[in-house]
């Protein structure tokens, strides 16, 4: 594995870049040796904050963790990402396909289902009627919810409005160059 790992108001000494590299080393066996893990160590005030990427054909693994101590932050974010693994191999992987950068005995291997596996117990559908964002904003408003999909006037592509913290309001709308 390749790490690629930078730092935020944080100097990557060698005994950080070596407790990174020993620590998310253990993923090596579910990952191909030209796989590219990508870690940005930060520091604000008493957060310690780590944050891990790690793209894998047309999917992208990540989890960021924080505590009070950067080595406790590492230890934590090596046990996420197994977790996320294991519970979404069969998600991540479709098995027609080569596994892309997982390793051969991660995709055939079986592991227990996680309790806390997700699971889709409703479907809506609903028509969409071309609307602009600050519109969306406002029907969002009045039905009560924190997040709206709609058809943008203006792009014509499905688009997503959201409340953020402060009465502010997020848009997120397709990028199909990735």
């Amino acid at each position: 594995m390749k790490f690629v790992i930078s730092g935020k108001n944080i100097d990557i000494t060698e005994g950080l870049r070596n407790a990174v590299e020993d620590k998310l080393g253990k993923l090596e066996k579910y990952f191909s040796s030209d796989t590219e893990i990508i870690v940005t160590l930060s520091v604000e005030k008493e957060r310690q904050k780590i944050e891990v990427t790690i793209p894998v054909k047309g999917n992208i693994i990540r989890s960021e963790q924080v505590s009070s101590d950067m080595y406790v932050s590492i230890d934590l974010v090596e046990e996420i990402i197994e977790r996320q693994l294991r519970k979404y191999k069969k998600k991540i992987i479709d098995k027609k396909q080569n596994g892309g950068n997982f390793q051969p005995e991660f995709v055939e291997k079986e592991y227990e289902e996680d309790a806390n596996e997700v699971k889709i117990i409703r479907t809506k559908k609903f028509g969409f009627k071309p609307m602009y964002p600050e519109d969306a904003c406002v029907q969002m408003e009045l039905l009560g919810h924190n997040f709206f999909v709609f058809l943008n006037a203006e792009t014509e592509e499905v688009n997503v409005v959201y409340k953020r913290k402060g009465n502010t309001y997020g848009l997120i709308e397709p990028d199909f160059d990735e």
